[in-house]
Order: C-alpha cells, then sequence, then structure tokens
C-alpha cells in the first residue's frame, strides 16, 4: 500500500515541526518547561514562545553549520528545555534526532555516535565533551557544550543562528523523526528508527485514552531518551498545551511532587511499590495509627463499586486518605504505568485513596504504546489494557502449539517502526511479511493472550524463558517481578535453565531490613555482617517462598537463595538505563557462585 493511502492514520499535525508549531501558536504565553533554580530552589518557568525562540535560533545555527536533511545530530544530555531545543532545531532542517543517556557505558556512546553517523554532537559536561573527543570518528564534525561559556556551547550557537534565520523544513509523516537505541541487553544496541508519523499518532492517541482537563502539569521523571517518555510525557504535553515538570533526580521526588503539584503523571511500577512501602512501614509502626488506617482501607474496599459513597468513607478520606494524596502534591488525578505490571493490590489500594493506575504495554519498536487501560476504556488490574486506535493485536501460537493458553504477541498498526538501522538481517526477523489495513506488523517476543473482552495479559518474554530439567518451561521475569514486591528484596535474578529446580541471587533492601521491626536486629551492622547472619537470610528466604506460593507452582519457586550486598545498576552494567536486567552480565559475574548451589544435590 503506498504512503498516499496511509494518509488518513496520521492526522494533522503529523511531523514533530508542525507539532511543535501550532501548538506555540495556540499556546504561546502559557508555561511549558518547569526547572529548579539550583540557587534559589524554585521552580522556574520557560513559556512556548520563549522555548521557540531558542529553537528558531539553534535551527538558524544548525543550518549555518551545513545541517542537511536526512543528517544525524545527537544529544548527551538529561531531560532538559536543552534537550527539547536541539530536538525541535534538528527536526527543523529534516536532520534525524539521536539521543543518548548521560549514565552510559563509554563503549555505547562510542558505538551510537559511529553506528547512526552523527554529524554533530550536543553534551552536557566538559568530562563527557574530552571523552568523545577522544574518539576517533571520522563523521562526527563537531561537539558543543549545552552548559558554560565559550565557542563550542549552545549559547554561541544560539547567537550565531539568531542572526542567521533559517526558515523551518516540514517533514513528511513517513520521514525518519529519531533513532532510539534499545538497551542491549543481549549484544549490540539496535537503533529503532521510528518516524515523525509514529511518534505523533501514538502521542495524540494517548492524549485521547484519559480523561483531561483545558489545564494539566505533570512531573517528568522518565527519560525523554526513551520512547515512553519521549511520546507520553514531552510531546503529548506539548500537543495538549499543559506544564511539564522536570524532576530533579529519583531521591527527590517527593520534594519534587510537593512543588509541582501534578495532576497528570506517567511513571514505572517502582516508583508506586516504593511510596507503598513506606506507607505500609509508617502505619505499622504506630499501633493506633494502624488501626484507623486498617479500618478505612476496609471501608474503601466495600465502597469500591458504590457511586454515592458512605459516611464512614468520607470520613476515612478525609483523614487518612488525603494524606497519601498529598505525598503526590494533593491534585493527582490519574497515573499511567508502563514498563511492568503495578500489582493490582497495589493498583487497587492507589485507586481507593483517590489515585487511579492505568497500566499499558508497549517496546522501543511501537513508539512506544501499544495497549492501554484508561478511564475511557476501562481498567481491568492484571492486564494492559486494550489495543490502542488503529492498532490490532495477534497471539501467535506458531511456536507453542494450539493448545497453548498463550502465545507471542504480533502487533500491527501505526506507531510500528521503520526497522533497525544498518541491520536489515535482524529487521527482516522481527518485522511481519504481510501487513494489516496497509499497517506494517512486528513480533514483540513478548508471550501473552486476549481475554473475551479484548484486555492484554503478558505472561512472558520467550527469549528470557527456559526448561527446567523436568521439561516444565519457566518465565524468570514474572517470578522476579513478583519477589521484588517484598520490602526486604532490592533486585533477584533467577536461574534454573536445565536444572532439577530454580535458584535464586537476591539483593537485599538493607534499609527496610533495618527500619522493619520483624528484621531490624539482624540488620544494624554492615551489609556483610547482615548477609552473613543464617538467620536474617533465611527469613528473607522463607517470605520470598511463602510470597510466590500464592501465585507460581512449586517448579517456579526457587529452592536454594545466594545473597549478595552489591545491588544492579546501570553504573556496574547490570541494568539497562530501563532499568531492565541485563542478565548475560550478572550471569557473567555471579554465575559460578549461581551453579555451586546445585552441589551436591
Amino acid at each position: 500500500m503506498s504512503k498516499a493511502s496511509l494518509d488518513s492514520y496520521y492526522t494533522k499535525p503529523n511531523n514533530l515541526v508542525d507539532w511543535f508549531e501550532e501548538s506555540t501558536k495556540k499556546f504561546s504565553s502559557n508555561e511549558l518547561f518547569g526547572i529548579k533554580n539550583k540557587k534559589t530552589n524554585q521552580y522556574e518557568w520557560v513559556t512556548f514562545a520563549q522555548v521557540a525562540e531558542r529553537v528558531n535560533n539553534l535551527r538558524g545555527a544548525l543550518n549555518k553549520l551545513g545541517l542537511k536533511k536526512g543528517e544525524k545530530v545527537g544529544v548527551i544530555v538529561g531531560n532538559s528545555v536543552e534537550w527539547f531545543v536541539c530536538e525541535q532545531a534538528t527536526h527543523g532542517l529534516g536532520g534525524v534526532f539521536v539521543p543518548m543517556y548521560e549514565k552510559e557505558l563509554q563503549k555505547v556512546w562510542q558505538y551510537i555516535i559511529k553506528d547512526s553517523a552523527i554529524k554533530y554532537l550536543f553534551v552536557s559536561t566538559q568530562k563527557i565533551y574530552d571523552t568523545i573527543k577522544s574518539f576517533d570518528i571520522s563523521t562526527l564534525k563537531d561537539v558543543f557544550i549545552l552548559f558554560g561559556e565559550g565557542e563550542k556551547t549552545l549559547a554561541e550557537l544560539e547567537k550565531m543562528g539568531k542572526a542567521n534565520p533559517a526558515p523551518s523544513y516540514k517533514p513528511h509523516w513517513s520521514e525518519t523523526a529519531v533513532i532510539i537505541y534499545t538497551s542491549g541487553t543481549t549484544g549490540d544496541p539496535k537503533g529503532v528508527l521510528l518516524s515523525h508519523g509514529n511518534l505523533t499518532h501514538n502521542s495524540r492517541v494517548s492524549y485521547e485514552t484519559f480523561n483531561v482537563g483545558v489545564h494539566e502539569i505533570g512531573l517528568s521523571i522518565l527519560p525523554w531518551a526513551h520512547s515512553f517518555g519521549l511520546t507520553t510525557d514531552l510531546h503529548l504535553f506539548i500537543y495538549a498545551g499543559w506544564q511539564l515538570g522536570l524532576a530533579e533526580s529519583a531521591d527527590k521526588l517527593l520534594i519534587n511532587f510537593s512543588e509541582i503539584k501534578p495532576t497528570h503523571m506517567n511513571a514505572v511500577p517502582r516508583v508506586f511499590n516504593i511510596i507503598y512501602d513506606k506507607i505500609q512501614q509508617s502505619v505499622a509502626a504506630d499501633p493506633e495509627k494502624k488501626k484507623i488506617f486498617d479500618a478505612a482501607v476496609a471501608e474503601a474496599v466495600k465502597n469500591r463499586d458504590l457511586k454515592e459513597k458512605t459516611e464512614e468513607f468520607k470520613f476515612y478520606d478525609a483523614v487518612a486518605f488525603s494524606t497519601v494524596r498529598n505525598i503526590f502534591g494533593g491534585q493527582l488525578k490519574q497515573v499511567v504505568s508502563g514498563g511492568a505490571l503495578i500489582k493490582p493490590e497495589i493498583a487497587l489500594f492507589f485507586s481507593d485513596v483517590g489515585l487511579p493506575t492505568y497500566n499499558g504495554y508497549g517496546l522501543s519498536e511501537t513508539s512506544p504504546v501499544i495497549s492501554n487501560n484508561g478511564p475511557k476504556r476501562g481498567n481491568k488490574y492484571g492486564t494492559v489494557g486494550k489495543a490502542y486506535k488503529d492498532t490490532k493485536i495477534v497471539i501467535d501460537k506458531s511456536n507453542v502449539g494450539a493448545d497453548s493458553p498463550d502465545g507471542e504477541i504480533v502487533v500491527y498498526g501505526a506507531q510500528v517502526m521503520q526497522g533497525y538501522h544498518n541491520k536489515p538481517e535482524i529487521t527482516k526477523e522481527v518485522m511481519m511479511p504481510d501487513t494489516w489495513n496497509g499497517l506494517p506488523g512486528i513480533r514483540t517476543g513478548d508471550r501473552g493472550w486476549l481475554d473475551e473482552d479484548g484486555y492484554l495479559h503478558i505472561t512472558g518474554r520467550f527469549k528470557d524463558e527456559y526448561k527446567l530439567e523436568n521439561g516444565k518451561y519457566v518465565h524468570p521475569e514474572s517470578i522476579e517481578n513478583e519477589i521484588k514486591l517484598l520490602r526486604y528484596v532490592s533486585n533477584v535474578i533467577v536461574y534454573g535453565e536445565g536444572r532439577i529446580f530454580n535458584v535464586a541471587l537476591v539483593v537485599p533492601d538493607f534499609e527496610s531490613l533495618k527500619t522493619d521491626s520483624k528484621t531490624a536486629a539482624w540488620a544494624q551492622g554492615t551489609p556483610e555482617e547482615t548477609i552473613a547472619n543464617k538467620e536474617c537470610t533465611d527469613f528473607i528466604s522463607q517470605q520470598i517462598t511463602e510470597h510466590l506460593r500464592k501465585s507460581f507452582g512449586g517448579y517456579e519457586i526457587p529452592q536454594k537463595f545466594l545473597y549478595i550486598i552489591e545491588d544492579f545498576s546501570v553504573d556496574n552494567g547490570m541494568l539497562t538505563q530501563t532499568l531492565k536486567l541485563k542478565r548475560r552480565n550478572v550471569m557473567e559475574k555471579y554465575g559460578e557462585r549461581l551453579r555451586a548451589l546445585y552441589d551436591n544435590v
């Protein structure tokens, strides 16, 4: 099917240049981005018009430097006004934008810069600048620092561009807008080619699935270098003319909530798991408070299906639940969660206190959203919702047998990527040979099933599953996600391929162990002393086992445990930038010790 015949799917504005410019015309004086001033410790806001002026100036400079249509501009920068200015200036000349993370391995930067043939690169610090300048990459013509003074700074470029204005180019929806590099859990990162149509369509449909007002304010937690933050935070808020405050860091979220007072937010489940756990610990520490809170929760459960709430609920809402809402600033109406599933009981708890959460599902390769729950389409806990507009989900059972309750999730839609940059063979492996209504399809690699109401249930990931010695399949990610809901566990990996039973490598949450009355006596020393205490580790192992019995078969539950003190992180190479486990790296470091758990069995 021709591009022209697909135009109806990509409603205008269908490129990111018109997307921003039309919003600027409508919302010129509206505040767009809020940034914490480190000197005053206050959030300061810039308007659509102020940001547009900077975009125009940088576009003029990049034009003067010689950036041509289709050439690449990259950034190694965290979420900031400058990040967006670089993105928009690039698109305004028909360029392709390549975002990277500040906390990344140098070899990954080097690979991405070379693979994508970045021509101009913007970095956040002198240290990163010096690192990049040490690379020998012929296609990289120049590097600029976003902040500071001097010839190679964004400020100097903006001055140049102001004196040399250039009109904006309006890309066709089918032109490549960004290359989002996947995290590379196995092998080199893959550059996902996303078009202007992919990104604008996904943002627009995301907007349409929620009950929103004329004016909303959000707290930007997700990195824009990942498609979830790019689509559902940055581009969606621009389309709607809303305010977006930028979070300072993960450890300052609670402070930022109180300062920004968001009404709408996108996040990952870990945020809510941590806050839920803090609430439970706080309540448990005060018997009188716990009595009131337990009564409030019980009353909330009774009121779930009532249109008119009872007087008892209204009382508890005022004395107990309002306190929970105030943690998030007191104005939050709804939360979208992706990356993993919020456990149903946690999601229901937040819904009961007036903070409904909506799980969604997607991939970098699908811009990213494929399906979601929402106030306009229903909210079935334990699922990732219904397929988006202009999206078809198919469950392919060809690799598992027709009798299997689930299969591989295959997606056709307006959000499906153009392919992987410079990787035609891998592209061919994942892209479907046919289309649906002219729209491309892709194999997700995930397992799942659709219920009778069209809600998608995720059951695992094909590349991570393995067989035990008895022939039974194990989906380790599902088990790991369940274990990580326990307050005593920070991280975990489950292993057992070809073995008689599963084992687990566990990183305890040492802070929780210290503050919990059941474990505090064991955890007042160093982390090394804590995991050397067999009473403590046996207790955690027992908690894991009892917790898993509620949801998993006996063959899936780890039978032996190895405890370590070093948490998995981006910095030590155990997690991707989106906090997914790099199994290969973990096994390279700890595999021998895990396999030793099977000695004498």
